[in-house]
C-alpha cells in the first residue's frame, strides 16, 4: 500500500480549473503510463477484494466509467474474476437497469446490463475518486438492482472534504490517498 501511496503522490497531477472553475482535476494519466507506478496500484486495490491470507473474496469486480474502467479492468484480472463495466446511459447495448444521481458538478445517469452480475454476488466497487458519493451510491444501486451485493469498495483517492464517505455505510474502502 505504501509503494500505490508513493506512486500516485508522485504522478499524478493537479489540473486547477478543470473541468469548471473551483475544481481542482486530479490527473491520472501520468500514473498509467508508469508501468511500475501502475502495478503497485493495482495490487493496492485488488488486496480489498482478497482476505489476510490473499484468497479472493468477491465474484466480481465493478467499474465506473470512465477512469474507473482504467482501474477495474487490471484488479479484476489479478482477481481472477469478471469485470462489470457501469456506463453512462446509451452506451450499452442490451437490456439495463439505470439510475439518475448528482454530481459534484451536474447530473448523470449511469447503467448496468440486467444480466451482468448473479443473485447472491459479492461485488467490489472500483472508481478512481470518491467525492460527493453520488457515483458510488447509483452504482450501488445498480449492484443491487442485479441481485448482488457491495462487499467492499477501493478508490484510488478520496477527497475528504466532501461527505462521499457517507455513501458507504458499513461497507470497507480502501483509498489510496485521501487529499
Amino acid at each position: 500500500m505504501e509503494r500505490a501511496r508513493s506512486a500516485m503522490e508522485r504522478l499524478v497531477v493537479d489540473v486547477p480549473d478543470f473541468p469548471t472553475e473551483g475544481v481542482v482535476f486530479k490527473d491520472i494519466t501520468p500514473l498509467l503510463a508508469d508501468p511500475a507506478g501502475l502495478g503497485d496500484v493495482v495490487e493496492a486495490l485488488a488486496a480489498a477484494g482478497r482476505d489476510a491470507d490473499g484468497t479472493t473474496t468477491v465474484d466480481a469486480v465493478v467499474g465506473m466509467e470512465a477512469r474507473g474502467f482504467l482501474l477495474a479492468a487490471p484488479v479484476a484480472l489479478a482477481l481472477g474474476v469478471p469485470l462489470v463495466p457501469v456506463r453512462k446511459a446509451g452506451k450499452l447495448p442490451r437490456e439495463t437497469y439505470s439510475v439518475s444521481y448528482s454530481l459534484e458538478y451536474g447530473e448523470a445517469t449511469l447503467e448496468i446490463h440486467t444480466d451482468a452480475l448473479g443473485e447472491g454476488d459479492r461485488v467490489l466497487l472500483v472508481d478512481d475518486v470518491l467525492a460527493t458519493g453520488g457515483t458510488l451510491a447509483a452504482t450501488r444501486e445498480l449492484v443491487e438492482r442485479c441481485g448482488a451485493r457491495t462487499t467492499s469498495v477501493a478508490m484510488l483517492m478520496e477527497l475528504t472534504f466532501l461527505p462521499g464517505r457517507e455513501s458507504l455505510g458499513d461497507i470497507p474502502l480502501t483509498s489510496l490517498l485521501a487529499v
